[in-house]
């Protein structure tokens, strides 16, 4: 720790701080532009800049360390002077005539810094170059008008995102922001994340979407958490007059860290299904409006004679995108309730059952994400994390340029396969074969750090090429970086199967990684479905009647036609689909941003959603649906979840109080 005085006030901090970060812990605030706590310090717009006692110019704060007993003053005429001359330059650089632009009055921040200053004008004549205006990508647009250059969106894209879409090119006052090459903005290798839209701390990068839509001091934040996959990222919901203005990630969020996917940022915008908002009963062949209590007495008279029989009077399907209470009452209204033989969720166990079978026998296996911080091999099994839960790609390529190496091992094709070092592409139903021959290639090189070198190795590696149709000097190379590394984690999808995993789980053992495991589950509550035991097959066996407990999933259409010829269908939904047009009776419930309830993530973490959106006055969250259900034909829905999901063994070590 080092000693620090900045304004008068004596602090201790790290040593290697810097300024600005010291001040803030002093609770003083400095004006920055290109700083951004989530990024490396850049130093490059120097509003930041302060004295300091026994150095003869001014220095930036962003990117200086303290040393013991420095005495830095932040507010000083000279530093005044030397803010207000910075902002100048850039304000006549290029357009900032703020009244036109879509967050001037509180979201710009060279706009506030400006005003924090007392400024009200520039002195120098604007550039009055007219810029071009990027409008070719889905959801973002580029004014280089409002371009500051600051860097921050170039630094976000590749220390955040990892995928080093963005630029600077030229010099001086030619210097332009680009993609690429020089690509239009919509045509290059943007994964459509828009990081770079949140840190802009201009209306530079803006999202189309809700540009103009409301500013965000105007609007209502609401801190709860992504349902796009079984990650549970960190995100501030922003509504106005109860409606969806913006998504942005909450750089508090221990999962995410501010970063999103364009699953988790944009998609939910663009939601344009048609909400049911009153319940409907069908009657002379038409489903027709009715209220709840109708409803209610519609489903019991038919349900009601179901309870208790067990076998094929009701099967019940859920979303695994529910909060774990709805599931866990759920489980109880139909499997304890109804004994019920096919009690399950949309996924019918396709991502969970592999490791639960496995954690079965072992119990934990798998590790956090924050092995991810430290490793420096990463192997990825069975999924293409390009398209799949895509920000723990992002977790993995931002790590590529600090020489983390990677393995790919997919069956199909996979989009990291250029980023990597080694990528094995088995044959199908081989990954297993592929694996094994993988810890026969290590212990061929002498290289385990578990169990022994036996000298069948070189038979098990040959075997094991042929079956899987790699090279054996391929899987040899492959094998010997993933041993030499001291911190290797692997990363495995819904695809593998039990003895791909048990496979995958040996192997992590041979290298001392026993439990560096992460498995990539799909939908947002998966591992509690599992946890409940919702996981087996769908399979119509006679039943007398189906509830599907859809909430704001849309039905596949394999689920369409496994239902087509119910005798009696009873569907909770939060948009009209053909299987809503297909029910008897129709519960209107909430869809995600009314939702309130908790989560578990592949990590384990439990987290709390919240509503960010008041729902119409018909609308019922699923919960409640199900236990006035329960209650209409004399059953019970109270479940303790946090009870029921430690009676399973979990694969990741759940963090329930």
């Amino acid at each position: 720790m080092v000693n620090v005085t900045i304004d008068g006030k004596t602090i201790q901090v790290p040593e290697g701080t810097t300024v600005l970060r010291a001040a803030e812990q002093a609770g003083l605030k400095i004006p920055v532009l290109c700083d951004h706590p989530h990024l490396l310090p850049f130093g490059g717009c120097r509003l930041c800049v302060v004295e300091v006692e026994g150095m003869r110019t001014l220095q930036p704060s962003c990117s200086l360390p303290v040393s013991n007993n420095m005495v830095v003053r932040t507010n000083t005429e000279k530093v005044q002077a030397a803010r207000k001359f910075i902002l100048t330059l850039i304000f006549s650089d290029r357009n900032h005539f703020c009244p036109y632009c879509q967050v001037s009055g509180g979201d710009c921040e060279l706009q506030n810094a400006a005003l924090n200053l007392g400024m009200t004008h520039w002195e120098y004549q604007p550039n009055w170059k007219p810029y071009p205006v990027d409008a070719s990508h889905e959801y973002l647009v580029i004014d280089h008008n409002r371009c500051i250059l600051c860097r921050r969106c170039v630094r976000a894209c590749g220390e955040l995102v990892g995928n080093f879409t963005l630029g600077i090119e030229e010099r001086g006052a030619s210097s332009m922001l680009v993609c690429d090459v020089g690509v239009p903005f919509g045509e290059s290798s943007c994964v459509a994340c828009g990081t770079c839209s949140q840190v802009c701390p201009t209306g530079a990068i803006i999202d189309r979407r809700s540009a103009y839509q409301g500013l965000e001091k105007k609007t209502e934040s609401t801190a709860s958490i992504c349902l796009g996959c079984s990650l549970g990222c960190g995100v501030n919901v922003l509504t106005r007059d109860n409606r969806l203005v913006r998504i942005t990630g909450r750089w508090d969020a221990p999962v995410n860290a501010g970063v999103l996917c364009k699953l988790g940022r944009f998609l939910p915008l663009d939601e344009d299904r048609q909400r049911i908002t009153t319940p409907l009963v069908r009657k002379d062949g038409k489903l027709q409006p009715a209220t709840w209590d109708e409803a209610l007495q519609a489903a019991s008279l038919k349900l009601k004679p179901l309870a208790g029989k067990n076998g094929s009077g009701v099967a019940a399907i859920a979303s695994p995108r529910l909060p774990v209470e709805s599931l866990a009452a759920f489980k109880q209204l139909f499997k304890g309730g109804f004994r019920s033989d096919t009690v399950t969720t949309l996924e019918e166990g396709a991502s969970t059952l592999a490791a639960s079978a496995l954690a079965a026998e072992t119990g934990p296996f798998e590790t956090d994400l924050s092995a991810l911080e430290a490793a420096d091999c990463v192997v990825v099994l069975g999924i293409d994390l390009a398209v799949e839960e895509q920000v723990l790609g992002f977790m993995v390529k931002r790590s590529l340029p600090s020489n983390t190496a990677l393995v790919v091992i997919d069956a199909a094709e996979n989009g990291f396969t250029p980023l990597a070092r080694a990528a094995l592409k088995p044959a199908a139903g081989a990954v297993n074969v592929a694996l094994r021959g993988l810890s026969a290639a290590i212990r061929k090189l002498g290289l385990a750090k578990a169990g022994t070198n036996g000298k069948d190795a070189e038979a098990e590696l040959k075997s094991a090429a042929e079956q899987s149709g790699i090279l054996a000097d391929q899987l040899v190379y492959a094998g010997g970086m993933i041993a030499k590394a001291t911190r290797p984690v692997f990363i495995y999808g819904k695809n593998l199967n039990l003895a791909d995993l048990k496979a995958a789980a040996d192997l992590a053992a041979l290298v001392g990684a026993g439990k560096n495991l992460i498995g990539a589950r799909g939908a947002a509550n998966s591992l509690a479905a599992a946890q409940l035991g919702l996981d087996q097959p769908f399979k119509r066996n006679g039943h007398q009647a189906v509830y599907v407990a859809l909430g704001d999933d849309v039905p596949s259409q394999r689920l369409i036609q496994q239902l087509e010829g119910t005798p009696f269908l009873v569907v909770q939904a939060a948009y009209s689909s053909r299987l809503t047009a297909m029910a008897d009776v129709v519960f209107p419930v909430e869809m995600w941003a009314e939702t309130s309830g908790h989560y578990i993530n592949i990590e384990g973490r439990v987290q709390g959603t919240a509503a960010a959106l008041k729902p119409a006055a018909g609308v019922r969250s699923n919960l409640a649906a199900l236990q006035a259900v329960a209650a209409s034909v004399g059953l019970s829905a109270e479940a303790d979840w946090q009870a029921a999901l430690a009676e399973r063994k979990a694969p990741v070590a759940l963090a329930l109080s």
